[in-house]
């Protein structure tokens, strides 16, 4: 479990959860982020820490939303606070999830691996942001030390900082909650961004080698899980893209703020889900542009080996249809009859053999001013 106190430029993170139910011991806002399995432990005690701050508690759906490591992307709400979960990339050498079955281990190449989720759950309140991360919490521990980092030098003990060097640290801490978890939410989708041209790259190798004629293809299984695992892909942006949105349409129907501080802070949170929706957005889209590419890589492919199955065909023919007249001649010569003409003169082998030489050659010459026999370039 890791405990942030974010109050304006300062951030400072607590060891542990109980003093921080004290009546007015959190200045700002507090940042709760959880594994299911510390979240599933200490459920009692950050119910008690949402009462004290916030004055409410999370429902027991919403609690079982936030510890089922299968439930894909989704956005709900109370009157009181949001519940939205967010499906990210399992890390490459994560621990496997607890609780339901993961199935068997993806196959292919190491990209295709990496197409695998895992759900983290956020619940949004007035001063509290509770996360709940999978074992690894490999994002929250990026986004922390982002934060940390971007937290003002006297904030952690160092000398004072110029009011510039203020405001514009105070523009890299989050406001609120809300855009707290959209920063977090950011720094998953640029990990699916990231995997988009480890996808690009993989099938564009497969499609070059598709497209050569030259080329034994054998990675039809790889490629048969790639368009697999880019449908599953799909699916998962979808999903996103539909959570996204449902939270925007409830930011856009809530009662605006009577403050100006308030409203302001309502457009920037609005303007960074509207940045998070279109980093979704192209995700799907080059994701399905990719699943587009790897049919025409196929239909291609199909195509080459047609055509290259074609002129084999067409060669054939040609020579068959130059040797039938040969075995025409061969055949007349070889009939069972007392007189034949030139069979009894000295000379009627080498006849005959100018015969079918000439008749071969003015056949490949017109085959090749009729295109049927050609080099291809």
């Amino acid at each position: 479990m890791r405990i942030f106190e974010i109050s304006g430029s300062r951030v400072t993170e607590h060891p542990t959860l109980a003093p921080m139910a004290a009546p007015g011991a959190c200045a700002g806002y507090l940042w709760l982020s959880l594994t299911r399995d510390e979240f599933r432990s200490a459920l009692a005690e950050v119910q008690g820490i949402l009462q004290s701050l916030c004055g409410t508690h999370l429902v027991d759906l919403h609690v079982a939303d936030l510890l089922n490591d299968q439930l894909p992307s989704r956005y709900d709400f109370t009157s009181q606070y949001d519940v939205l979960v967010f499906r990210r990339l399992a890390a490459a050498n994560g621990p496997a999830a607890g609780g339901a079955d993961a199935g068997p281990p993806r196959g292919g190449p190491p990209v295709l691996r990496r197409i695998d989720t895992r759900p983290v759950g956020f619940a949004i309140f007035d001063r509290v942001l509770l996360s709940v991360h999978p074992e690894d919490g490999t994002v929250r521990d990026a986004f922390a030390a982002r934060l940390m980092n971007a937290t003002a030098p006297d904030a952690r003990g160092g000398a004072a900082t110029p009011a510039l060097d203020v405001r514009a640290v105070s523009t890299r801490v989050p406001a609120g909650p809300a855009d707290l978890m959209l920063r977090v939410i950011n720094l998953i989708v640029d990990a699916y961004l990231e995997l988009r041209r480890d996808l690009t790259r993989q099938l564009d190798h497969w499609q070059a080698e598709l497209i050569d004629p030259r080329s034994r293809f054998m990675n039809w299984s790889a490629l048969m899980q790639a368009r697999q695992s880019l449908h599953h892909l799909d699916e998962i942006c979808e999903d996103q893209r539909a959570a996204v949105q449902d939270w925007i349409d409830a930011l856009e129907t809530a009662p605006q703020p009577e403050g100006t501080a308030e409203s302001r802070e309502r457009e920037l949170i609005m303007v960074r889900s509207r940045d998070v929706l279109e980093h979704i957005q192209r995700v799907v889209h080059h994701v399905r542009r990719l699943e587009q590419n790897a049919e025409t890589a196929v239909q291609l492919h199909f195509s080459v080996q047609s055509h290259r199955t074609n002129d084999i065909m067409r060669v054939l023919t040609v020579l068959t249809a130059v040797f039938l007249p040969l075995n025409l001649i061969a055949g007349i010569f070889g009939m069972n009859f007392e007189f034949v003409p030139l069979v009894h003169k000295a000379g009627g082998f080498w006849i005959a053999m100018a015969a079918m030489a000439t008749v071969a050659l003015l056949l490949v010459l017109v085959f090749w001013r009729k295109r049927y026999l050609e080099r291809n370039r």
